[in-house]
């Protein structure tokens, strides 16, 4: 469909392949690239499942926070938070069902896009990271709603809270990962469960979904107005300048509260 999207139908099942390489950093285009596809393929009858899944080694690497043009998101207005989650909340508009496939490093927003499908499959070599605050900064993405609404809140409240990163087989029992898939069976695996997914009735699969994630739009784009207003604050403190510019020289961070 676009530089960064691309489609391929299988049967029933479509999978929606992105790039933006060498980090996967998610942008206001690559989001409307994936939006786009979406309401696309909501439009086919003939398609009853997505298979989300990304091409290079990290599955996103969340937004690109040392670059200022744009944003660091290649926005191309004066509030770049505001055209970013524009197109994530299209994102959380599909119908479909979608199984995300992620082969590696969900960092930020990367993890947002991945808890915002329905399933998810991980690769050995995946990891799941909320770093928001090791880089002076709030969580997005909606995840102060969806993260704590798919693992409980006391397991997101740690994830933001320490920044860590983790493993498939630690998250597996939370149920942020569904399924870890055998060394180089990643799409094989994926592709099964949309299969699975797609031999069912497509109304009653539209009609679940809808009742299943009832009211998750407007609570998501309430999340993301508080999300948006505190990450316009924080973005312009010292804290945040010295997270970035630690995390890029990989090291810790040395804040002073201002």
């Amino acid at each position: 469909m676009t530089e960064h999207v691309s489609i391929r139908r299988d049967g029933h099942v479509a999978e929606i392949t992105f790039s933006n390489p060498p980090f996967n950093h998610a942008t206001v285009t690559l989001l409307r690239g994936l939006a786009d596809a979406l309401e696309a393929l909501d439009a086919e009858p003939e398609c009853r499942a997505v298979v989300l899944a990304a091409d290079g080694k990290p599955f996103c690497a969340g937004a690109d926070l040392a670059t200022h043009e744009g944003g660091g998101v290649g926005a191309s207005g004066g509030d770049p938070l505001r055209e970013f989650y524009d197109q994530a909340l299209r994102i959380f508009a599909a119908r479909k069902p979608i199984v995300a496939a992620i082969q590696g490093a969900a960092v930020g927003a990367g993890l947002g896009l991945a808890v915002a499908a329905d399933i998810r499959v991980a690769a050995p070599e995946a990891r799941f990271v909320a770093n928001f605050t090791k880089l002076g900064f709030h969580p997005g993405f909606a995840l102060t709603h969806t993260l704590p609404r798919l693992i409980g809140a006391h397991r997101a409240g740690v994830m933001f809270l320490t920044a860590q990163r983790y493993r498939p087989e630690e998250v597996l029992p939370w149920g942020l990962v569904d399924e870890i898939a055998e060394p180089g069976a990643l799409r094989e695996s994926a592709h099964r469960l949309a299969r699975e997914i797609a031999e069912n009735a497509p109304l009653a699969l539209l009609a679940t979904r809808q009742t299943l994630r009832a009211g998750l739009l407007k609570a998501v784009t309430a999340a993301l107005i508080t999300e948006h207003a505190e990450q316009a604050k924080l973005r312009e403190t010292e804290d945040h300048a010295e997270g970035v510019r630690a995390v890029t020289e990989r090291r810790a961070g040395r804040f002073l509260g201002r």
